[in-house]
């Protein structure tokens, strides 16, 4: 039962993972100082712009690896309520012309559901810092 518990959570990890590195590439290839200049237009200070890039790469990297998953999950679950509230929520759930919230909203449930449980099946964390007692 905890294998297979274990094994889901990896696979939501993974694609998680995979899905802000994937975000965090194109923001630095559009260009940091384009897309802090997107902040910009829609309301929000350009240095966060920076700093979501940089969140959804290194943590990106980081869920894939398994490295401090709660953390990079919390900070990830930041950024989509932030876009969901700030640039997403006016088109609504599946929005008309431009996308809406509902894939935001399913990142931001698989961001929460590593904050609450973690993931140990093949991650870095597991390794470094497992203890006797810790089995999986």
């Amino acid at each position: 039962m905890v294998q297979k518990y274990e094994l889901s959570l990896l696979i939501l990890r993974l694609v998680l993972g995979i899905t802000f590195l994937v975000h965090g590439i194109a923001k630095f290839q559009m260009g940091l100082g384009n897309v802090a200049g997107w902040f910009e237009s829609i309301g929000i200070m350009g240095f966060l712009g920076y700093v979501v890039a940089f969140i959804e790469l290194i943590g990106g990297i980081a869920l894939i690896l398994g490295f401090g998953t709660k953390i990079i999950s919390t900070l990830i679950a930041f950024v989509m309520i932030g876009a969901i509230f700030t640039a997403k929520l006016s088109a609504g759930f599946m929005g008309s012309e431009a996308a809406g919230y509902e894939l935001d909203l399913a990142l931001l449930s698989m961001a929460v559901v590593l904050l609450i449980s973690g993931s140990r099946l093949f991650a870095l964390d597991n390794k470094l810092f497992r203890t006797e007692k810790e089995t999986i």
